[in-house]
């Protein structure tokens, strides 16, 4: 298109939503928009060199010292000091760890809000797209058309005839589903009705009950394959639409290292994205039950990757080019967080899930019954249930080969064309009704 549009993305600070926001927004750069990301300030440095502009918020007051953090370094500390609750089952997690991770977004949200709409005063943007689990009031009242993305599990958009959201319960078993509603009302109905206060006082409109985030009257944008979704008994509005995948393609290329290489077996990518890998209890259980099979494997070290070794069938470092890996495995372990779920999808990969925490659990449920993965208790698998699991599916060829048709046609949706395209849509439309 002609006319440059500028494009505020706003992501949540964690790496899943950020890194789907770029992917979306480097489509937009090269189309020659402006793209400006109102990211949280760990990021500082990390997305102009990608071509877009900075103009970053605070979630908290920086550190005494004025030491710079690793990008999503917030979350990361989080996730480090609240890591034993994850042991709990979900309905016990809802008081002890989903509620305090709301109160977290909550004081973020409200602590950020004079920057947002400083930033948005400066940028004036024709579209503003948020990637993030809960409402920004900023966002809402700059009259600027607004475009929600929910990189989640599709289970955040409530359906009586679904498991409830963080649940992890079988869809085909709803016997717990009243239980876990109950408990999280009695858990987040006092959080829930500070943050529709701060809201409604901020010129926003009240959100919905025990909602932390409105649907958009523009867009509102869903990352999950459709070979995967669940069948909802009433119909999403005519505002959302499926992004079956949104894969980023800023990432460095990478190739099989040479002490792989040269090793026989099968090659399994190991993560447990930035924030699970921070257990390093668990990432050296992971390793050393894995050290004994047959196989090869590429380990996302994460923020504490200094702290353990690895044995003479693994490689790995602190980051890696996750989408430029996953491609050459033929197997992903993974704690289920979306993006890693949705691109193992959309390379055709089947999956081991060890679910931590909010929807890893939903994630790890829907490929266990769609027959797309396993799912094993995080802390508590034996042995040779997860070496089990490693033989098993990489001997299933059936499944590979079911797994790579789906990949392909997920690729050929291409979803992250698809999202600028209609971000583009909307702007253009509010610009014309002006």
């Amino acid at each position: 298109m002609s006319d440059r549009l500028t494009i505020v993305f706003m992501p949540e600070s964690a790496y899943g939503p950020t890194n789907n926001c770029i992917g979306i927004g480097k489509v937009l750069e090269r189309r020659g928009h402006r793209v400006i990301f109102a990211a949280e300030a760990s990021w500082k440095g990390r997305l102009e060199p990608l071509g877009f502009e900075e103009d970053l918020v605070d979630l908290a007051p920086p550190p005494d010292d004025g030491a710079e953090q690793d990008a999503g370094q917030f979350w990361t500390d989080f996730v480090i000091e609240t890591a034993p609750e994850f042991r709990k089952p979900t309905i016990e997690q809802l008081a002890t760890f989903i509620e305090p991770v709301w109160s977290s977004l909550m004081d973020g949200a409200m602590f950020c809000e004079p920057q947002l709409r400083a930033i948005l005063d400066r940028a004036q943007p024709d579209v503003i797209v948020e990637d993030n689990v809960n409402a920004f009031p900023a966002l809402l009242t700059h009259g600027t058309p607004w475009v929600r993305i929910m990189s989640c599990n599709p289970l955040e958009m409530k359906d009586p005839d679904l498991p409830p959201t963080f649940s992890g319960y079988p869809l085909d078993d709803p016997s717990g589903w009243d239980g876990f509603r109950a408990e999280y009302e009695r858990t987040h109905r006092a959080t829930w009705e500070r943050y529709d206060a701060f809201m409604t006082g901020n010129g926003a409109p009240p959100l919905p009950d025990l909602e932390f985030i409105h649907e958009s009257d523009h867009l509102n944008l869903f990352v999950y394959p459709e070979v995967a979704d669940y069948p909802r008994s009433r119909p999403l509005s005519p505002t959302w639409h499926r992004l079956d995948s949104s894969v980023r393609g800023t990432e460095d290329p990478w190739e099989i290292p040479d002490e792989l290489r040269r090793r026989g077996g099968g090659l399994v990518y190991l993560s447990l994205g930035s924030l699970g890998s921070a257990d390093v209890d668990l990432m050296k259980r992971l390793v050393s039950v894995l050290a004994e099979t047959p196989h090869r494997y590429v380990v996302s070290k994460g923020p504490r990757a200094a702290e353990f070794d690895l044995p003479d069938n693994m490689w790995g470092e602190a980051r890696l080019p996750q989408t430029s890996i996953i491609p050459a495995c033929d197997l992903v372990i993974t704690h289920g967080g979306n993006n890693t779920t949705t691109e193992a999808l959309h390379f055709g990969k089947p999956m081991i899930v060890l679910p931590l925490f909010w929807d890893q659990f939903d994630n790890a449920q829907r490929m266990a019954e769609l027959g797309l993965g396993v799912r094993l208790p995080t802390y508590d698998f034996e042995d040779d249930e997860l070496r089990d699991a490693v033989g098993q599916l990489l001997a299933d060829g059936d499944l590979r080969r079911r797994m790579a048709v789906e990949g392909e046609r997920i690729r050929a949706r291409d979803g992250k064309t698809r999202a600028a395209d209609l971000i583009e849509e909307t702007a253009v439309r509010h610009r014309i009704h002006d």
